[in-house]
């Protein structure tokens, strides 16, 4: 599902459309073209990165149209000429895209998408197909690392108040695409048939004249399976009215503030005592993958997660790039210190042990001599869209789900760790 079928047209930059103006005026607009986008190098202290935006970036190139709302605010500016405006007011992207499907893993050079076609057909997709994979690519490849940590405990994406309104659509379907298991946002929800969830906050304790009133309002109107916000005075007492109102079916606590591990181990501890022992604890309060980790061994039953999530933990984009690699089946290749780039339109392989343990990326020429694969070897790339149009057969939200549970499974155990290192595998060029 998507969210909008709005245009997207003008979801880019000035440059794009001066770029095709003069391919336009000096014929080379035609000329057939290969673009590529991948990241040089992964984020600092990352191991691998996980694809996320790629049905997002399908559906923001068949909205890729410049209607008359967007010919005549480029005529009143100036942006471009008549002749020009002529052109994209029929534009239709007619050519081809392949990349890795959403959820899969990708490393440093991984060629994460090859988009086909015209120059002209190309070339202005470059800003909308980077914007949403940066983004979506650095918010799953953080969510990953979290889903892990968590071991299998259930995360709330809660992020929605401190980022863009529609950044935190995307980002609330990217969390969910890896492993988290519901979203606080109502628009993600609908956009993206995601599970929603959530109470109350600390405003509707402070609204009533007690905390005990409060707890008593909510449960009346949620039931006693609700989760109760215990820490907006003393944790302690919290806990014992919420007992004391709920009784010892209470669904849940939850503990936004302090320091949660101590406060979840005396939790559990009084919840016990009270005989609240299916009572669950969730926590929240600036978590990330170090702090979930690190909660790995306390009596946590759920972690609900917000700023560290919409912002790729401290990660907020991928590093992507889109860059031109073939012109009429000739490879073309920029060579500018720190920003080189391999010519040709390339595909990649992924070589695993028997065990189903990866161990190697290999990329290779398109029209080059491709590796021998092995019985336990898989090739990355799918069709996305053929003659400008989707494919019918694109990965579904419980395939990539699956995919990002399976490519961290297949990490070597030391491309697991938090801390700062190698890639979890190389990549070879052929």
């Amino acid at each position: 599902m998507g969210e909008s079928t709005a245009s997207t047209a003008l979801l880019t930059d000035h440059y794009e459309l001066t770029m095709l103006a003069a391919a336009l005026a000096d014929g080379t607009a035609s000329r057939a073209c290969a673009f590529e986008v991948f990241a040089r190098r992964l984020p600092e202290g990352r191991r691998y990165g996980v694809v996320g935006g790629t049905r997002r970036v399908v559906d923001a190139i068949a909205a890729f149209r410049f209607g008359e709302a967007e010919i005549a605010h480029l005529r009143a500016t100036g942006v471009v000429d008549e002749s020009t405006l002529s052109w994209l007011a029929d534009y239709r992207f007619a050519g081809d895209v392949d990349g890795y499907a959403e959820g899969e893993l990708y490393f440093p050079g991984s060629p994460v998408l090859s988009v086909r076609g015209s120059f002209a057909d190309a070339v202005v997709l470059e800003t909308l197909v980077l914007s949403i994979l940066n983004h979506d690519s650095a918010i799953i490849s953080a969510a990953a690392r979290m889903a892990s940590a968590a071991n299998g405990r259930p995360i709330i994406e809660m992020g929605g108040r401190r980022t863009h309104e529609r950044a935190a659509v995307a980002a609330a379907r990217a969390a969910y695409l890896a492993g988290f298991d519901t979203t606080s946002n109502l628009e993600a929800g609908r956009s993206h048939a995601i599970p929603t969830a959530g109470t109350c906050a600390h405003a509707f304790t402070l609204l009533h004249d007690s905390e005990k009133e409060a707890f008593e309002a909510q449960v009346a109107a949620l039931g006693v399976n609700t989760t109760l916000l215990v820490d907006t005075y003393d944790i302690t007492q919290g806990i014992e009215t919420a007992v004391a109102v709920a009784g010892p079916g209470l669904g849940a606590i939850r503990i936004d503030s302090g320091d949660v591990g101590v406060l979840a181990r005396q939790a559990r501890e009084q919840l016990d005592d009270l005989g609240a022992t299916g009572t669950r604890i969730v926590v929240s309060g600036d978590l990330d993958e170090y702090a979930i980790a690190a909660l790995r061994a306390e009596p946590v039953d759920a972690y609900g997660v917000g700023t560290s999530l919409v912002t790729g933990s401290g990660r907020p984009t991928a590093g992507m790039v889109y860059k031109l690699v073939e012109v009429a089946g000739r490879p073309v290749a920029k060579r500018s210190s720190h920003k080189e780039s391999r010519g040709g339109r390339k595909l990649a392989l992924r070589r695993h042990k028997p065990t189903g343990t990866a161990i190697e990326e290999v990329v290779h020429l398109a029209g080059g001599p491709a590796p021998e694969a092995g019985e336990h070897d898989r090739p990355l790339q799918i069709p996305l869209l053929a003659g400008g149009e989707p494919v019918p057969t694109l990965p579904t939200t419980a395939d990539t789900r699956d995919r990002v549970r399976q490519g961290l499974v297949s990490l070597p155990w030391e491309g697991l760790k938090l801390s700062a290192g190698e890639p979890a595998i190389p990549t070879t060029y052929l």
